[in-house]
């Protein structure tokens, strides 16, 4: 299995040193030749309109969507779980690419700015009865889900945080910034 791991700006290098840790082949990807080459993708956090442009610009974002609609697994964390939501709100640009495929609603930056970061150990009963430990910058959250999505973890206060849909899966938190390799885990299944 090679996995790949959008190295266009954001939190790239740390997935990929998670992912060498389980001893999973990882491809950085930055150009559509390399998408050819990967099973399955992850998009990193960072800044989601700053990525949705990059996308475009190295000719990505059509091929990246096709390869997923056609089945291959992605994972987006962070800015990578907005840039796969259908909709979303608080924020987005006028004409910011995204690529629109899970069914739900994302509301950037809905914990605040970067001073608002935290950590929370957080119940992801998916994962086992130990709490995985979500680390939040600036980070969205999951304001609707479709019909078709499983809510896969939520704060205690109700706030949608994971979800998955078929092979997409999304988090609102930075599992690779954790020794928990869990959600990297869940991925490599999906």
């Amino acid at each position: 299995m090679n996995v790949g791991i959008l190295a266009l700006q954001g939190a790239f290098a740390e997935h990929e040193t998670m992912l060498h840790n389980l001893g999973v082949t990882t491809t950085q990807v930055r150009l559509p030749a390399q998408l050819e080459q990967i099973d399955r993708l992850i998009i990193p956090g960072g800044e989601s309109t700053a990525i949705g442009k990059l996308l475009e610009t190295y000719q990505l974002l059509e091929p990246l969507k096709a390869r997923a609609q056609a089945g291959m697994p992605v994972w987006g964390t962070c800015a990578g779980m907005i840039l796969l939501a259908r909709e979303i709100t608080e924020g987005r640009r006028e004409g910011q690419p995204a690529l629109g495929l899970m069914d739900i609603t994302a509301r950037r930056n809905a914990f605040g700015r970067q001073l608002d970061s935290f950590e929370q150990a957080l119940s992801v009963p998916m994962l086992g009865e130990e709490p995985f430990p979500a680390v939040f910058i600036r980070a969205p959250q999951i304001d609707r889900v479709g019909p078709d999505v499983e809510i896969l973890a939520e704060l205690e206060d109700g706030r949608i945080v994971a979800a998955r849909q078929g092979h997409f899966l999304a988090t609102a938190f930075h599992p690779e910034l954790t020794r928990d390799d869990r959600f990297h885990r869940l991925f490599l299944e999906l």
